[in-house]
């Protein structure tokens, strides 16, 4: 890629960026957009105003203002507000700006110059990105020392940084777990396969606990396969809202003609009437299906069982109930909102072969993802393809545009194809048998980014590298190791232009919400002012926004000492992140679970497998460059950071995965003091009642008479 179209790409990656966050600027002032852009205050019924400016332009005027507050927002209050898990998002991207803010300044200062210097004689005409990467410098040159002392820099300060990171992330996860210490989860276990009393036939559940565990057990929640039963109440719910929608469609035409037409009105009042009919039918057969017999048919062999304490509830989790292993198996339950209670119809026995599923439908994707990806390579190296597809030199004729062809149309397509992974991914994962949606998530996130790292990171460089090197291996047989060096290094350009497109243009049509503007234009088409507006509240797309970003990580890690040039446009990109995700969490997602920061580790986990990835594609440039001395010196480095990922296992992450008993008992003990013990038993085991069973007013809900958006 030469010079013009990597101005190309970061031109209009900027213009765009620059035109989407002033458009966004703007439609955010507009009250008629709150629903999008202040989704999460409005369903919390929380006040968003919207100050009358002394002159009317300024509402349609792009500012900054969002940005300032972003900035403005400390941790404490995400922490308070959105929980941990949404925390760690915010401190994914501060980790990113406090570790490539450094590797910059060594890149610039220190690598820049020697990579640039080391070539007396430039081929060509222009300066190619090759000219400050490590392939400028001459195979044997003792500068490549200086390349490994970065390389052990940059190893060892990721390694502190996480290190650092990962402390303070389990004393936050301490804290939310002390502050959260009378959420339901912390008295209760789940139980699975839980077999047939033979002289009953039913599923002995308290007999069992009271008889193993007389001093601390308290009570039970089975859970039933209440598919139709679900599927009855939101079969009722889509009745109510009709109805509602035609008395609210009766009263504005009431309003709008004093004097209505008699037969249009019998007509509406005829078309409730039989709606209501309807209704209450189906509201009958939902009491039949929640009647006790017909419950007894529909239990599965799960149940949730709370305790009297947290220390009790801990101690059963983690206790092998039977001589039966696949008997009696107990686990922490998940907090009631993260319960995924479709996959309790699952049962534990079919989990692997779920498992086993997913993983073949995720390989195939990865498999077949192969080709979009050559096809975006070969774009990418126009000048090569030029002479392997002739037809493709017709791009010529119109001028610049095969620099816009081949600096930005890449990583724009590969952008594009990349945006559906994650809900594939995550469809996948909702199958795979998970008993909480937060683990749907974190197997999402794991797939994501494993796929991410095989398909748009290794096979982008082999790919793009196979190109250059068909020709030249042919005509230079024996230079083949330096090739195969320089087309490695070579595939920074396109990197970079994949940083500028998913940071500057992906981030600003994340924050601009382009699909939901879409439709509620349309829906305000269809059903004009008639229908009263609800909030677009979704959850915080973990799944997305993890596995994106680390991937961001991995090209940065790999390519700082390689291609220190990349690094600066990653500032960019974590520094445009961070302020898009504190608008997106403070007013836009929802968290609809609380973890206390399980993403973390898995987090920490990708961005150490970018160190060691790139600590090893360092030895082979070392070996291609021949300096064998620095590559044999990398192994033990290698060695090093393998042994410190083990220790973090060891003193992290067992605190990730389990609650601690000393601090349950304290807890147990002052609720005991204050009396709070059977409250707190009480609405633990209230929180587990199965969504059909639980209670549902289906007459509309009257609303409050303050405005929420004021103009």
């Amino acid at each position: 890629m030469n010079p013009h179209s990597l101005m190309a790409s970061a031109a209009i990656n900027i213009g765009l960026a620059f035109v989407i966050l002033s458009l966004f600027s703007v439609l955010k002032k507009q009250p008629s957009n709150a629903f999008i852009y202040y989704a999460r205050p409005l369903a919390r019924r929380l006040h968003v105003p919207f100050h009358s400016p002394s002159s009317p332009l300024h509402r349609f005027l792009p500012s900054l203002a969002w940005v300032s507050r972003a900035f403005r927002v400390t941790e404490d209050q995400i922490l308070d507000a959105h929980g941990l898990d949404a925390l760690v998002i915010i401190r994914l991207f501060k980790f990113g700006l406090k570790f490539f803010a450094v590797c910059s300044l060594v890149g610039l200062v220190v690598l820049l110059p020697i990579n640039y210097g080391s070539q007396e004689v430039q081929n060509g005409s222009y300066f190619t990105m090759d000219s400050f990467t490590i392939s400028n410098v001459r195979r044997g040159s003792k500068r490549l020392w200086v390349h490994f002392a970065c390389l052990c820099f940059i190893s060892f300060y990721g390694m502190f940084l996480l290190y650092k990171e990962y402390n303070e992330i389990l004393i936050r996860r301490i804290q939310q777990i002390q502050k959260l210490k009378d959420r339901p989860d912390q008295f209760t276990i789940l139980v699975r396969e839980i077999p047939l009393c033979m002289e009953h036939k039913v599923h002995c559940v308290d007999h069992f606990f009271s008889k193993h565990y007389p001093n601390t057990y308290y009570c039970y929640q089975m859970v039933y396969n209440t598919e139709d039963l679900e599927e009855s109440v939101n079969q009722a719910k889509s009745l109510a809202r009709k109805i509602e929608d035609l008395r609210e469609s009766s009263m504005a035409k009431k309003r709008k003609n004093k004097l209505p037409l008699l037969g249009l009105l019998h007509q509406e009042t005829s078309e409730t009437a039989f709606l209501e009919e309807k209704l209450e039918a189906l509201c009958h057969k939902i009491h039949q299906l929640q009647c006790k017999d017909m419950l007894q048919r529909k239990e599965l062999p799960v149940a949730f069982v709370t305790f009297k304490s947290r220390s009790g509830a801990a101690a059963a989790a983690h206790l092998q109930q039977h001589s039966h292993p696949l008997l009696w198996i107990t686990e922490l339950a998940p907090e009631p909102r993260d319960v995924s209670w479709r996959n309790m119809r699952v049962s534990y026995r079919a989990v692997p072969l779920y498992k086993l599923c997913v993983l073949i439908a995720a390989s195939l994707l990865t498999v077949f993802f192969a080709i979009p990806v050559t096809a975006v390579q070969g774009i990418a190296k126009y000048e090569k393809l030029k002479k392997w597809f002739p037809p493709a030199m017709a791009v010529q004729l119109i001028p610049g545009l095969s620099s816009v062809v081949t600096g930005y149309l890449p990583s724009a397509v590969l952008k594009g194809f990349i945006y559906i992974v994650p809900f594939t991914m995550f469809a996948m994962a909702k199958i795979a048998g998970c008993i909480a949606r937060s683990k749907e998530e974190i197997k999402a996130c794991n797939m994501v980014f494993y796929f991410l790292v095989g398909n748009v990171f290794l096979w982008s460089v082999l790919s793009g590298s196979l190109l250059d090197l068909i020709g030249n291996f042919i005509s230079h047989p024996k230079n083949f190791p330096g090739l195969l060096a320089r087309a490695v290094s070579a595939q920074a350009d396109f990197f970079v232009t994949y940083i500028l497109t998913d940071g500057l243009s992906g981030f600003s049509l994340e924050v601009l919400q382009p699909g939901l503007l879409i439709w509620d234009f349309f829906k305000s088409c269809i059903y004009g002012c008639q229908r009263e507006k609800t909030p677009y509240l979704y959850s915080l797309p973990y799944f997305r926004i993890i596995p994106l970003v680390s991937l961001s990580f991995l090209i940065g890690i790999v390519y700082a000492v390689v291609a220190p040039l990349l690094l600066p446009f990653l500032i960019v990109y974590f520094c445009l992140g961070y302020v898009v995700y504190v608008n997106q969490i403070q007013d836009v997602y929802e968290t609809t679970y609380e973890t206390c920061g399980q993403y973390w580790p898995h987090i920490h986990h990708y961005i150490l497998l970018a160190i060691i990835f790139m600590q090893i594609t360092m030895i082979g440039l070392f070996g291609l460059k021949l300096k064998p001395a620095a590559s044999i010196s990398t192994i033990p480095l290698i060695l090093f950071t393998w042994m410190f990922n083990e220790y973090c296992k060891m003193r992290f992450l067992p605190s990730f995965h389990h609650y601690f008993i000393k601090d349950a008992a304290e807890n147990d003990e002052l609720d005991e003091k204050y009396g709070l013990l059977e409250l707190n038993c009480e609405n633990a085991i209230n929180a587990y009642c199965p969504p059909g069973l639980r209670s549902v007013n289906f007459m509309a809900s009257e609303s409050s008479t303050t405005p929420l958006v004021s103009s």
